[in-house]
């Protein structure tokens, strides 16, 4: 009986000690929110990928030019006519009487060959001349004598044939002697350069002592008379130009003066490189205080009614749109835009923009080969603002 009832109250006690259906379910929901804990915590660890930070790009502000007006040009003074002196004849060069910037007349000698060997041919063609007359005189004679003798009935007619041929063939060789020596007398005349025109000379190909070819530049001959403007006009001006219309010519070296021009001509095509039109304009009036050579700037009047507000800008912010030249433009949101402009001045380190840009606008100064439109950037000064003054 005590055994019995010592076993009975034993199971009744494990019974008790063992966890109910309740508590099994709780631990498991426990460890499973201990799991997705751990799991939350290692993910917390791990950063998400920053987004990438905008390209810093050189950029200015672009402020409308101060001085306002018409669109000029630069320009240089060249003569209408110039042409290069040259021998007709190969030579040893002896003397040159003229030197760089030196004014001719028409006619004066400017350089001398050595004229020895033109000297030799030229004798050499008088005594064939000499003997090629001698021989047409006798034939001359022969003939005159056989003549009168063939009427008389002296000779026969074969013999007076002949001697009719003889006197052919002497007239002939007679005409190519003094062909001859005509031919030796130019090329002995030709020793000389002679300056075609009156003018200046502008350059010096060839010196004292030289042996020079036939045609070979000794000079370069710039022709008294018109003097022209030459410019490089963009395709914006040139659409509404036309040969004859009026301009205005400044020479930075004569401050103060203005000189009347018209447009001479204009060029067909434009330059591949530069995609300018080249123009040449006539200066009405020069004084002689206009010399060859001098820089000018070119006002068109068909240009000046129309010219508005223009920006100067740096050189090394001008891009292009296939043809058009073109600046890259740092919008509010500062993101990029490729916006096409018209150019009507091109200087060494500026360019002068008159339509598509405005007052205010931010532009990219460098590295305009390097972005792209609709590129997120980051606008920052130049180091050296200096070096982008216009």
């Amino acid at each position: 009986m005590n055994r019995c009832g010592r076993s009975a109250s034993g199971i009744a006690h494990r019974q008790s000690r063992r966890p109910s259906g309740n508590a099994k379910e709780l631990r498991r929901v426990a460890g499973a929110l201990a799991l997705c804990g751990s799991l939350l915590l290692a993910a917390c660890d791990k950063h998400a990928p920053a987004a990438p930070e905008p390209r810093p790009v050189v950029s200015a502000v672009v402020h409308a030019d101060q001085r306002a007006g018409s669109a000029s040009f630069p320009g240089e003074l060249q003569a209408r006519y110039s042409t290069p002196l040259s021998f007709r004849v190969a030579g040893k060069i002896v003397e040159r009487s003229v030197r760089l910037g030196d004014s001719v007349k028409n006619g004066q000698v400017v350089a001398r060959l050595d004229p020895s060997d033109y000297d030799k041919n030229l004798a050499s063609a008088q005594a064939q001349l000499d003997a090629a007359q001698h021989r047409y005189q006798f034939a001359k004679q022969q003939l005159d004598r056989d003549t009168a003798q063939a009427n008389a009935n002296l000779i026969a007619r074969a013999q007076l044939e002949q001697t009719q041929d003889s006197y052919a063939s002497a007239d002939a060789a007679r005409t190519q002697a003094q062909q001859q020596w005509s031919l030796a007398q130019n090329q002995r005349r030709y020793t000389e350069l002679v300056a075609t025109h009156a003018g200046t000379i502008t350059a010096e190909n060839a010196d004292t002592g030289q042996n020079v070819q036939a045609g070979q530049a000794v000079y370069n001959l710039a022709w008294s008379g018109d003097i022209d403007v030459v410019c490089n006009l963009p395709e914006n001006v040139i659409a509404a130009l036309r040969a004859g219309e009026a301009a205005q010519v400044i020479l930075p070296a004569l401050p103060g003066r203005t000189y009347a021009a018209h447009v001479r001509e204009l060029a067909a095509a434009a330059d591949p490189q530069s995609r300018t039109w080249r123009a040449n304009l006539t200066l009405d009036r020069p004084d002689g205080d206009v010399r060859l050579g001098m820089t000018a700037n070119v006002i068109l009047a068909a240009n000046t009614a129309s010219a508005g507000a223009t920006f100067t800008v740096p050189a090394t912010a001008l891009f292009h749109d296939g043809n058009a030249p073109a600046l890259w433009i740092v919008r509010a949101d500062n993101v990029l835009e490729l916006r096409r402009i018209a150019v009507t001045r091109y200087d060494a380190r500026t360019i002068t923009v008159s339509s598509g840009l405005a007052n205010g606008e931010r532009i990219v100064l460098q590295g305009v080969h390097t972005v792209n439109a609709g590129e997120k950037v980051r606008p920052v000064p130049p180091l050296h603002p200096e070096d982008f003054a216009s």
